[in-house]
């Protein structure tokens, strides 16, 4: 007989949703949306809430999805995506001015039923974030900056930023519940509800909603259109000028809902982050060996090839502490070169030696086999005029 094309864990009829994932208990399943059970005290919403919070069938998709974010970041240039490894220091809760029976929704992907910060969300701490730090006075963050990487709605000259900040997925720390059951419990509710005076007696009125439990793992990827960037935001600084924006964002604003009383506080992952600086000087590292190799190449460019030869040689002298008199006057008296070379860098250990006042035409020793720095002069000299 056919069946209705519906998940396993509805055709099974054990009614505890044990594998439904908690996006779909809590907007599709959920327990009190049953005729005559609307008016449920905080209690039986608490309950209800409680069975929301187990990830179910969806721990496996929640994990492909994050291995296959990652798989797709680091596909691309480093120079192009910024990949931050955070943890979450607070509980966080997004979406909930969303409606639902409990008074407060949550943000759940569909249709895997997974909890997840929008990418827009995420730009938008950021940019708030910028706009802070461009009124505190930070130097690499001007109006111009923030137009650039985040882009501005001006009526004649609209255009998106450079920066595309992904979906996240938070993530359970070890042997913990990703979900958890929080409680605001509002007072003065007859002040604000019925315009009533405030006043001590009033009754409080617990209200349970979800939330990601604290220590969770985030990770945050934003990338960047280079045709977007301008001299304003050069391409080798745009991700050293976003991880000040995050950082501060971590520090000061959090992500998601009710930040303002703690929700939703970040902190990069020391390990991570350790990784990351350690990268980054490797590569600034690399980068400088680089420019420095091409700087060399180009001034030997311009030397004459026995100049540039007597340079190699003396740049590959073993001891780094070695004089380049010593260097060049001992690779003449192995016989390094010959022709028209070797006279040439005699002329060049010649010029060192008068600098040095080790040039002597004379000595006054009488054994001038012992005076070394005469017997130098007479082999240079010999070698001066060597083809």
């Amino acid at each position: 007989m056919p069946s209705a094309a519906v998940p396993q864990y509805v055709l099974n009829g054990s009614g505890n949703f044990a594998n439904c994932p908690p996006g779909h208990r809590f907007n599709l399943y959920f327990p009190i949306w049953r005729e005559g059970d609307w008016q449920l005290d905080s209690n039986g919403k608490s309950a209800a809430l409680r069975q929301c919070t187990k990830l179910g069938s969806a721990a496996e998709p929640l994990q492909k999805v994050r291995q296959r974010q990652q798989f797709l970041a680091q596909s691309l240039p480093e120079i192009l995506c910024l990949i931050i490894e955070a943890r979450s220091t607070a509980p966080f809760a997004t979406g909930l001015g969303l409606e639902h029976p409990v008074e407060n929704g949550f943000a759940f992907l569909s249709p895997y039923g997974l909890p997840y910060l929008a990418g827009s969300g995420v730009k938008g701490v950021l940019r708030r974030a910028a706009q802070e730090l461009q009124t505190m006075g930070e130097a690499d963050i001007t109006q111009i900056v923030i137009k650039t990487l985040f882009g501005h709605e001006d009526d004649r000259d609209a255009r998106r930023g450079a920066l595309t900040c992904w979906d996240v997925y938070p993530s359970p720390a070890k042997d913990k519940e990703l979900l958890v059951v929080e409680i605001m419990t509002p007072h003065f509710t007859d002040y604000f509800q019925n315009k009533g005076a405030p006043h001590d007696a009033g009754k409080p009125n617990p209200i349970p909603f979800l939330a990601v439990s604290a220590g969770s793992e985030f990770r945050f990827v934003v990338t960047c259109e280079p045709a977007l960037l301008d001299e304003s935001v050069p391409m080798d600084r745009w991700q050293h000028v976003l991880t000040r924006i995050l950082s501060h964002a971590f520090d000061w604003l959090g992500f998601g809902a009710k930040t303002s009383v703690g929700y939703g506080a970040m902190i990069e992952d020391p390990a991570a982050r350790t990784r990351r600086e350690e990268k980054r000087k490797h590569e600034q590292d690399d980068a400088r060996k680089v420019q420095q190799q091409k700087e060399r190449e180009q001034t030997l460019s311009k030397l004459s090839p026995a100049i540039r030869a007597a340079k190699d040689f003396f740049d590959a002298r073993p001891e780094k502490n070695q004089p380049e008199l010593s260097v060049l006057l001992g690779g003449l008296k192995k016989g390094e070169w010959s022709g028209v070379v070797k006279s040439e860098i005699a002329q060049h250990v010649k010029q060192l030696m008068i600098k040095a006042e080790k040039w002597k035409e004379e000595s006054k020793k009488k054994n001038t086999a012992k005076d070394d720095d005469y017997q130098d002069t007479l082999k240079v000299k010999t070698w001066l005029t060597d083809q």
